[in-house]
């Protein structure tokens, strides 16, 4: 269902392009056998019984929180922000608050405010509760809700995502939360369609069922060969080989940002080790044209582009007026729809950059649907695991990520760090 389009024929030949995907197709299994590779079947093996009360609780958020303040950071937190901005935000009463993602004290002061004379809820995403950044938003956030409605009700108003080993187990006995599990053998930047996603997204008002729906479809087109998504991961590492060591992943739609966020964790938190790895960045066009335009257009020959596009968006229907006096001169765009013209543009700019010796790449979905984004985030992560197997990394391990933690906790005198 997602397409994949790329002009390889300057890098190899057909025979040579279509040896290199059946030999990437190989580490299909090893996907499906990694400790850490249970997202492969999510999507028809996921909990039944849990998806259930998952959308209980978000009925039930819905209809007695104004703000649900979803405390998490890194996979327990880029995912689900990035599918509900997708989707173009919340739909109906219950907001979304983001908090536990940084150390910034002003961004937790606002956060507070945000919910300060409203109902709200909170559910924290954790996978191992012990999460620097999550804990200390956690306990502001409890305060506040003992604060406004008593322990007995704050409890009920406090739902709980995280692993059956984590250090919350005992807080949601003693205090009979509501709780989730995150599987045990999904990593975080894997686990968007998990329940570390799937009760924001409910809550939010998107259509949790379609995403599941999408992701298993792609699952089905991608299970034994990967499919588009192994084309994708082959053009990734014949770049890398001919010096093009940074990738841009580039959309014309301003409400990817944070998709492209969560796509930036999903490569870089899996390929950067070793010494290995291209480095994960991204635009949003066409307000970057003016900004990074020229890079792209002339600057080292480094940078590969994978444009992410759409055939089409609801707002299809949305027109250039006329204007009586063309002072702009653009009467001759008048009558046409706004998102043909982003088309012609997202054409025009691949046709310059790849005049000016820049790779690109193009990966399109049917729509802007719960459904297609599901199949999308399938795709993204079976091509994240074939490129880094192929690349000879572990995917679903980050070694290096625990270093700054060590020399944080030693700084801040933790217990044991001495």
């Amino acid at each position: 269902m997602i397409k994949f389009e790329c002009d390889y024929s300057k890098f190899l030949n057909e025979a040579e392009f279509s040896e290199r995907v059946r030999q990437t197709g190989h580490f299909v299994w090893l996907t499906q056998r990694s400790t850490k590779g249970g997202w492969v079947d999510w999507p028809i093996n996921y909990n039944g019984e849990e998806f259930d009360r998952i959308k209980k609780a978000a009925e039930k958020i819905r209809s007695d929180s104004d703000y649900l303040v979803c405390i998490g950071v890194g996979g327990s937190y880029l995912g689900y922000r990035a599918v509900i901005e997708a989707l173009g935000g919340e739909r109906g009463r219950t907001k979304l608050v983001f908090t536990g993602n940084s150390f910034s004290a002003r961004e937790l002061e606002k956060a507070l405010d945000q919910v300060k004379d409203a109902d709200f809820s909170i559910n924290v995403i954790s996978k191992s509760g012990t999460t620097t950044e999550t804990a200390i938003a956690f306990r502001f956030f409890r305060q506040r809700l003992i604060e406004r409605y008593g322990i007995e009700e704050a409890n009920k108003r406090i739902y709980v995502t995280t692993d059956k080993d984590s250090g919350l187990q005992g807080e949601i006995a003693q205090g009979h939360y509501e709780s989730f599990a995150i599987p045990h053998n999904i990593g975080g930047r894997f686990s968007v369609l998990t329940p570390v996603g799937l009760l924001p997204m409910a809550v939010a008002g998107l259509d949790v069922d379609k995403l599941l729906e999408g992701a298993e479809k792609e699952r089905e087109s991608l299970i034994y060969t990967g499919g588009n998504a192994t084309s994708y991961a082959v053009m990734r590492n014949v770049l890398l080989e001919r010096g093009f060591n940074i990738e841009v992943l580039a959309s014309f739609e301003p409400s990817f940002h944070h998709f492209m966020e969560w796509w930036k964790q999903l490569f870089g938190e899996s390929e950067g080790k070793d010494g290995k790895g291209i480095f994960p960045t991204s635009v949003i066009y066409s307000t970057d044209l003016h900004s990074l335009g020229q890079y792209m257009q002339d600057g080292q020959r480094i940078v590969f582009e994978t444009f992410i596009e759409s055939e089409k968006t609801e707002a299809e229907q949305v027109v250039v007026p006329i204007a009586v006096s063309d002072a702009d001169e653009l009467n001759y765009l008048a009558g046409r729809k706004v998102d043909d013209i982003k088309h012609v543009v997202a054409e025009a700019t691949r046709k310059a950059h790849v005049a000016g010796g820049v790779p690109v790449m193009r990966i399109v979905m049917p729509d802007i649907s719960e459904y297609s984004i599901g199949a999308l985030i399938y795709f993204f992560e079976m091509a994240c695991a074939l490129s880094a197997f192929t690349l000879g990394v572990n995917p679903f391990n980050q070694p290096g990520v625990e270093d700054y933690k060590i020399q944080m906790f030693r700084l801040l005198g933790k217990p044991g760090y001495n």
